[in-house]
């Protein structure tokens, strides 16, 4: 008697699990995140708020004036990009898909296996820990600019700077929305080095995947 696969059964197959709008973006937010972190690590020296300032080789600009000016043509390029990846994450069902839903136990789960290095990756599929750090950061981000804003004009924008508790407090929010993005970038270079394979998709757009044999029937 011939011998059928199990529906369990599975082959790899190549997918497109980033598309190209989410692949460019992310490049465009990493180059201008790495620049608004060290141009506002120099203006920060300038007038530091803690017994600390940031080494010269982290910062960007040069001098006051320079940094300022690299600071703001990279938070500009940040919110135009910022605008477009978001308009398609909600548009196309990209964060629906991957980032929801969120559920506490999930979070605590995965994050224990993730200590234990027992954590399971699969190519185009975002982990219970993952999903919250991706939904953070874009929290982070609405609350960086905003804090910004109110720093950069508190008269204009006093209402916001009144938000903040006033100009010197929304420095302390600005600082610490910079401190929050910097951690979740050093753990999302942490977990590409532990999964290294994640790196090459993110300008390939491709990865190899596992579908069950029903499955393929399925989209055929």
């Amino acid at each position: 008697m011939a011998s059928h696969p199990t529906p369990a059964a599975r082959a790899p197959r190549v997918h497109v699990i980033h598309p190209l709008v989410v692949r460019v973006t992310h490049w465009i937010n990493a180059f201008a995140i790495v620049c608004m972190v060290m141009s506002g690590w120099a203006i920060y020296n300038a007038s530091p708020m803690f017994p600390f300032s940031f080494p010269d080789w982290a910062t960007l600009g040069g001098w006051l004036g320079g940094s300022i000016g690299w600071h703001f043509a990279a938070m500009w390029l940040l919110v135009a990009n910022g605008v477009l990846y978001v308009s398609y994450g909600i548009g196309a069902g990209h964060f629906r898909r991957h980032f929801l839903p969120l559920h506490l136990r999930d979070v605590a789960r995965d994050a224990v296996r993730a200590a234990t290095f027992k954590l399971p990756h699969q190519p185009g599929v975002y982990n219970a820990v993952q999903r919250l750090l991706y939904l953070g950061v874009l929290l982070l981000g609405v609350l960086i600019v905003a804090s910004g804003l109110s720093i950069w004009k508190p008269v204009q924008f006093f209402w916001l700077t009144d938000l903040f508790g006033g100009f010197d407090f929304a420095r302390r929010v600005h600082f610490a929305a910079m401190a929050g993005i910097v951690a979740f970038v050093l753990v999302h270079l942490s977990l590409v080095l532990l999964v290294p394979s994640t790196l090459l998709p993110m300008f390939t757009g491709r990865a190899k995947t596992h579908d069950t044999i029903s499955e393929r029937k399925g989209q055929a």
